[in-house]
């Protein structure tokens, strides 16, 4: 940000865009946020488009920093592990970490009008129902439309937005990116996976005892594995569960397989028939809420300009610069991670940009990069490991190399969930290192029942 102009633009009041906004807002910097949808808080949020969110360590981190954390946990439900659904309806809990530690559910909708209350609350102007129209990112002005004046004449709502300093924090659809994509010298990748997922619900009034008896906990992340697609359940404040189905768009077994009552009727009694008597409006929901695609988003750079003496310059934040797939429940956290540093390098440089961004984004990027592999890695494990024996035995091996040895070997999800301070890049090479470990001992014969006996020492030494 060069010149007099310290105004700054966020286009996007979602999760990212509104943390970000409180960080800035509380270095003193004026704030306008740019928001495509209406106010959320005077309008229902929409249901079926939104998965639940796991908030952890690095999350609440940025969280606490701003004095939000104590008010985010109140609306939290603790979960201290996967309950695994297999297909013969046996229950497996498999803890996430150490006694203590735990990931928490949480509302999208709920934990965004607290973020945004908060930002008004501190003098941040959020502007709703406000399409971006075009990006000048030489001289770093945006032009606005309304949204609900479209339809009138052709210039009716628009208007122009001058600011030295405009951040996309825009999600994986980024209109402030497109402006980056066609300038000189950017790099821009999307990937998509070949499942979608849809939201179904689990209403509180209706919980009901799983096929051996036992109810569902509302302490834990609930998956249905099946090989090539999954259920997964989260657990509610009022008692009810949010699910999502992540399932092939095409196929055999596919969204497109499912068009009638009828057939969602069939494929669930098949392979999920315990949620049947738990889910009264499932054939409904199935058919009314939307299949969402998932992609991965890849880019650089992220910052672009000064390019004139009066200009200012133009940053890509949280999935606008780096969208990834849920299944690691790190793409909200890795975007408050994204506010974080940011407001630490900003702390470093005495709030000098140019060298708070390039360092931003150069020490940011690998670290991205890295959870979207492990994201994608870990959508694998979720839905075709997690209920099998020897998965579930070289995960018993590796707690108890980390009871034993707490400092030098954690294993790769307490990594990337519980330790903040470890970066998600060292999080990946380590391991990668210990799956190499890992994968020669499960190989040894009879580790099944010689697990106990082997020598943990000669372990956390090799890794080291």
């Amino acid at each position: 940000m060069t010149g007099k102009n310290k105004n700054i633009a966020i286009v996007g009041a979602g999760l990212v865009g509104s943390l970000l906004s409180i960080y800035l807002a509380k270095r003193g910097y004026p704030v306008s946020l740019f928001e495509r949808r209406g106010d959320m808080r005077k309008q229902d949020a929409g249901g079926g488009r939104s998965i639940n969110l796991a908030l952890s360590n690095r999350g609440i981190k940025a969280l606490h920093e701003v004095g939000l954390a104590d008010a985010i946990r109140k609306t939290a439900i603790p979960m201290h592990g996967r309950m695994i659904h297999p297909a013969d309806g046996q229950l497996n809990f498999q803890p996430y970490g150490k006694e203590g530690e735990f990931i928490n559910s949480i509302s999208r909708s709920g934990l965004n009008i607290v973020l945004m209350d908060e930002a008004e609350r501190l003098g941040v102007e959020i502007h709703f129902n406000q399409e971006v129209e075009s990006v000048d990112l030489r001289s770093t002005l945006l032009k606005m439309s309304t949204v609900h004046s479209r339809q009138s004449t052709a210039d009716s709502g628009l208007w122009t937005v001058d600011c030295g300093l405009i951040i996309g924090a825009d999600g994986a659809y980024s209109s402030v990116r497109s402006a980056f994509q066609i300038s000189d010298r950017f790099d821009y990748s999307q990937t998509y996976i070949e499942h979608g997922y849809k939201e179904l619900t689990i209403p509180a009034v209706n919980q009901q005892s799983t096929v051996d008896g036992r109810p569902l906990t509302i302490h834990a992340l609930h998956i249905w594995p099946r090989e090539s697609f999954m259920l997964i359940a989260l657990p509610n404040p009022d008692g009810s569960f949010t699910c999502t189905l992540f399932f092939p768009f095409e196929g055999e077994i596919s969204f497109d397989k499912l068009k009638s009552k009828e057939d969602v009727q069939l494929f669930f009694r098949k392979y999920f028939p315990d949620v049947i008597p738990l889910m009264p409006t499932l054939e409904e929901d199935f058919l009314s809420n939307p299949t969402s695609s998932l992609v991965t988003v890849r880019c650089w750079p992220w910052v672009k300009g000064p390019q004139t003496p009066e200009g200012g310059t133009s940053l890509l934040i949280g999935d606008a610069a780096h969208g990834i797939v849920p299944f690691f429940g790190q793409g909200m956290n890795a975007g408050f991670e994204d506010c974080r540093i940011l407001n630490d390098l900003l702390n470093q440089y005495e709030d000098d940009w140019e060298k708070a961004l390039p360092e931003f984004q150069n020490q940011r990027k690998p670290d991205t990069d890295a959870i979207a592999q492990l994201a994608l890695d870990n959508f694998i494990e979720m839905r075709d490991l997690v209920a099998d024996p020897e998965f579930i035995l070289r995960k018993k091996i590796e707690a108890r190399l980390h009871q034993l040895f707490p400092d030098k070997w954690i294993p790769l999800y307490s990594m990337v969930t519980f330790n903040e301070t470890i970066r998600y890049s060292e999080a990946l090479k380590i391991g990668r290192r210990q799956k190499v470990i890992m994968d020669e001992l499960m190989a040894k014969p009879q580790i099944s029942e010689n697990w106990e006996r082997i020598d943990c020492e000669e372990i956390v030494e090799r890794l080291e």
